[in-house]
């Protein structure tokens, strides 16, 4: 008797197999963004900065703050990420789930913090900022 296969099954092996790279991806980010915190959060505020993003009044605390996003990062949910991310999630395809983090982080949180004199830039533009500087934990 013939075998019969079900073309579902191999997109689902598909969808899988993404779903499986994506996650590796993901972790890997995540392990990188927490041991190389202090140095991407230098970078990271030093791209904001001369990209006139952000306004600050101490670059040192906003570090400070950055560098506690980045290794804190590993730890959160995955629900507490998502609904996070939710507001921004279709900006780009294939985002960086890091960078879309914490572009909104600097939309919602980093906005209100004292050191912060003013934000500057639509989404896409801080995005695009946050993660020129991410792009280099992400694997190739």
């Amino acid at each position: 008797m013939a075998r019969h296969i079900n073309p579902s099954n191999s997109t689902n092996k598909t969808i899988d197999a993404i779903d499986r790279k994506r996650e590796r991806e993901r972790q890997f980010m995540l392990k990188k963004s927490r041991e190389l915190a202090p140095e991407l959060a230098i970078s990271l505020v030093q791209r904001l900065l001369d990209l006139h993003i952000i306004e600050t009044n101490s670059v040192q605390a906003i570090q400070e703050v950055m560098e506690k996003q980045l290794q804190r990062l590993g730890d959160m949910e995955e629900f507490d990420m998502q609904f996070k991310i939710a507001p921004i999630r279709n900006l780009t395809q294939d985002p960086n789930v890091i960078s879309l983090y914490l572009t909104q982080f600097i939309i919602e949180d980093l906005l209100n913090n004292s050191h912060i004199q003013d934000v500057f830039g639509d989404d896409m533009e801080i995005y695009s900022a946050v993660d020129s500087v991410l792009a280099k934990i992400r694997p190739k």
